[in-house]
């Protein structure tokens, strides 16, 4: 029997997948009961007063329906969790470790997963909210950036490239629908147009946007990149951005920080566009008076960036439980709409309106979605995320040539 068990155990640590035999989550009482006086310390961006308020307000909703206290440990960059989990599974802190849940997705997900960092597999689909997610016409929820999510992450919400600008100060009828003419709108308006600094994520998606749209054969994107391909297949990017930043604010010798940053130069006037990979953000920003109520939003008609946001849970969880009451309770209708609320967040939903009860489509139908919101059928195509290997030497070569401190 023992050797069985041994056998066992190697081939869970071969596969990277950690054994979930000390909690299921299919029995859902139980997991209620075990989370109730768990602390969960949910490792999230803190860099939004509107998202910071929200997850306050999911923290204090878990205390009185569950007995579940959840801390905000608030990050700049998701790879500093990562690097936690991987420090402690280096030390051998294979139980309590000091990360319960984490928003993520991407190429830190697929980082996570391929070092066997992650609980599961199985675990999202087995929450009792699941039921609820729009499986059928979302691809992004089960597939994060290519690599297939097995039920190692739950989904949280949706989200696309979108644009802003001023209609105060920019006329619709100027407005590019491409990256070649955004390329041409920034040479007749030079100093007028940024993007934050990579590796930020908007800053980085912005690339990606680019490269979506001037490699030869976007399908490549789909794949694991090729070292011995990366220089040829990236070239139409860097020439790109080459041409684009002496036309850039500051001519490219300081970027924004991160999208606050860069929405706050939108706000003073300093810049013409700005972006955001949440359709609802500029109506969000105007509801809680960081815009101005001319501002309004656009895409291009060839489609942009989509994808899912995800919470996950490290392999060393302390508190798996509640952990897992946290993310179903993310999956809410109740959740769901708070957050799509414009006024509160404005983050898209990942769940199927259709699926909901009437009182709980009802709190989708009745929202107002602001004034600077696109409807779902002027959102333009979605363009799929590259392979998460793209980002980091897209990123790498980026700073090689570009960085700049700050």
């Amino acid at each position: 029997m023992k050797t069985v068990l041994a056998a066992l155990a190697a081939l869970i640590a071969s596969t990277g997948l950690t054994a979930a035999a000390d909690i299921d989550a299919a029995d859902w009482s139980a997991v209620l009961d075990d989370a109730r006086g768990e602390t969960v310390y949910w490792n999230a961006w803190g860099g939004s007063e509107s998202i910071n308020a929200y997850i306050d307000w999911v923290g204090g909703e878990l205390q009185e329906r569950f007995g579940v206290k959840l801390v905000h440990v608030k990050l700049d960059d998701t790879a500093n969790a990562v690097a936690t989990v991987v420090t402690e599974k280096a030390a051998g802190k294979d139980e309590d470790g000091t990360i319960d849940l984490i928003w993520i997705n991407g190429e830190n997900f697929a980082s996570m997963k391929r070092q066997g960092l992650l609980y599961g597999p199985g675990w999202a689909e087995q929450l009792p909210n699941w039921s609820y997610v729009d499986i059928e016409t979302k691809p992004t929820i089960t597939t994060d950036f290519t690599i297939p999510t097995e039920g190692m992450e739950s989904p949280w919400g949706m989200a696309k490239l979108v644009f802003f600008y001023d209609s105060a100060r920019t006329d619709t009828a100027d407005l590019p629908d491409s990256a070649d003419e955004l390329l041409a709108w920034t040479k007749e308006n030079p100093g007028r147009f940024s993007y934050p600094q990579p590796p930020d994520f908007i800053g980085s998606s912005f690339l990606k946007q680019v490269l979506s749209e001037k490699i030869a054969d976007p399908s490549k994107l789909l794949e694991p990149v090729d070292p011995a391909e990366f220089a040829d297949l990236t070239k139409p990017l860097f020439d790109y951005l080459d041409a684009l930043h002496p036309n850039l604010w500051r001519s490219a010798k300081a970027f924004p920080k991160d999208y606050p940053s860069m929405s706050q130069l939108l706000a003073d006037g300093e810049l013409d566009i700005t972006f955001a990979f949440n359709p609802a953000e500029a109506s969000s920003a105007i509801a809680n008076d960081l815009l101005p109520d001319t501002v309004r939003s656009f895409t291009f008609s060839g489609g942009t960036l989509s994808n899912t946001h995800f919470v996950a849970i490290p392999y060393n969880a302390a508190a798996k439980a509640g952990a897992l009451v946290t993310a179903d309770f993310l999956l809410s209708p109740q959740a769901q709409a708070r957050k799509q609320d414009p006024d509160v967040w404005g983050d898209p939903t990942v769940l199927a309106i259709g699926k909901l009860d009437d009182d709980d489509r009802a709190r989708f139908e009745t929202l107002d979605l602001g004034i600077a919101t696109l409807r779902p059928e002027e959102l333009g195509p979605a363009l799929p995320e590259p392979h998460p290997s793209w980002m980091a030497m897209i990123e790498e070569e980026w700073a090689a040539r570009y960085g700049v401190a700050n």
